[in-house]
């Protein structure tokens, strides 16, 4: 479903990650599996290419911080997955590959010792955004709420103060123009 046959006769599988988590998720449907199951073995496929990028170029912390929150719980076994998934024949690549699997995990080792991962909030909840900005609870309020969990995992922790005004620039730019 994916396969794309390029000039000089390369071979892509563009969004094999998308379309294998759907099959994935068809296929454990058919075969009766537990829903819990089913659930944690189509986010592993939907993630499994994720890591990819940092070969080439580490990221950022904020990207790392990302990488983890997004993968939750699955985090060790996604990157077990991701190791194993390293197939190529290349011992260059693949030293390369490893290498940058060790020291992603060490990056994320450090940022472990500064904050926990599991417990990331947005530095204002979704009741004080309700009071700062005058809302009712509606679908504004999960969107200040989602682009402050993304200013979080962005900055890192940030004073409350700075929070807030993000909080109020974010709404101005986007609800009073």
């Amino acid at each position: 479903k994916t396969r794309k046959f390029e000039d000089g006769g390369k071979v892509s599988f563009h969004h094999h990650d998308v379309v294998g988590a759907k099959m994935t998720r068809k296929r454990l449907k058919a075969l009766h599996f537990d829903h819990h199951l089913i659930d944690d073995v189509t986010e592993l496929v939907n993630l499994h290419l994720r890591f990819h990028g940092y070969v080439d170029e580490p990221w950022t912390d904020s990207a790392v911080r990302r990488y983890v929150k997004d993968s939750g719980h699955l985090y060790e076994r996604l990157n077990r997955l991701t190791r194993a998934d390293a197939t190529t024949q290349n011992r260059r690549k693949s030293l390369m590959f490893e290498h940058a699997m060790d020291e992603m995990e060490e990056r994320v080792k450090e940022l472990k010792k500064q904050e926990d991962f599991n417990a990331i909030r947005p530095d204002v909840d979704g009741n004080e955004i309700m009071q700062l900005l005058h809302l009712q609870p509606g679908p504004i309020v999960g969107e200040a709420y989602k682009h402050m969990l993304d200013y979080r995992l962005d900055n890192g922790p940030v004073d409350h103060d700075i929070a807030v005004e993000e909080l109020q620039r974010w709404y101005e730019e986007t609800y009073k123009k």
